[in-house]
């Protein structure tokens, strides 16, 4: 079964990393270590989707970061995703989000303030230290979500039985997919930390490189939502800054039993 979701956890990230990029049958079976038929029969089980609809949604939903977050045209950003034009890159986005690309560029402020999104109403701007950070390297275990913080401490506590070396261990959240814009099954969080276990080999894979905006949150976890809110409504389409669509990331910086010492970070890849 361990076998199994490393498999899973390779040929996810390979596809993260190519999903603008054709991939060819060797291309899975040399990443998951399994013929194509059980790779993408252990896939479809584990991930409720086949590798053809997971890389067709990374594909719009990267657009759609694109969209929000970014100047380009969507000519442009259909053919950074791996469209071949877009005539076919429209027709998936509608497919997946029933709205065209053209209306999704013409509303942004709209789209965040949808039935199935966070609310995004605050008075107080939020100021972000712009910083460089460098590649680095991380093991993980993921969770399907909707930012939910019951299912993130679940997953934290099951992550935290691995055991860790105290000192010279530093703890993320990976947002993998944009909470504004993802529907609750879609949605994934992983929890990581810059050791490996002592009790089994997890998956590994590489963050960050790049600028980011770091805000800070002080506080509890509950209450992490009421700061992103402040992030998305008053700083983010106000900041004139572009954004990559690279996952949020946030870095625990300070946890403790008495919740209001606590710091987390949370970055915002920029271009």
């Amino acid at each position: 079964m361990e076998e199994q979701m490393n498999c899973i956890y390779r040929t996810i990230h390979f596809i993260e990393k190519n999903y603008d990029e054709p991939i060819s049958v060797k291309d899975l079976e040399d990443v998951s270590h399994y013929s194509y038929r059980n790779i993408q029969r252990i896939f479809k089980y584990s991930c409720g989707e086949t590798i053809g609809a997971f890389q067709q949604r990374l594909k719009v939903e990267n657009a759609y970061k694109l969209i929000l977050y970014s100047k380009e045209s969507l000519t442009s950003i259909a053919l950074e995703v791996g469209f071949a034009n877009i005539a076919s890159f429209s027709k998936a986005f509608k497919q997946h989000f029933g709205i065209s690309p053209k209306a999704a560029k013409l509303s942004k402020e709209k789209l965040l303030c949808g039935p199935d999104l966070i609310p995004v109403t605050s008075d107080i701007l939020l100021e972000p230290e712009m910083v460089y950070l460098k590649p680095m390297q991380i093991y993980y275990q993921s969770i399907q979500t909707y930012y939910n913080n019951e299912e993130i401490e679940w997953l934290w506590e099951k992550f935290m039985q691995n055991e860790f070396p105290i000192s010279e261990t530093e703890y993320f959240g990976v947002i993998v997919d944009e909470p504004l814009i993802k529907t609750e099954i879609n949605c994934r969080y992983d929890a990581c930390s810059t050791s490996q276990s002592k009790h089994k080999k997890l998956p590994s894979k590489m963050i960050f490189g790049g600028k980011y905006a770091r805000f800070a949150h002080h506080g509890g976890y509950e209450t992490i939502d009421e700061t992103y809110a402040k992030i998305y409504s008053r700083w983010i389409f106000n900041s004139g800054l572009e954004f990559s669509h690279s996952p949020i990331i946030e870095k625990y910086e300070k946890h403790t039993d008495g919740r209001e010492d606590q710091l987390t970070y949370i970055l915002l890849p920029l271009k």
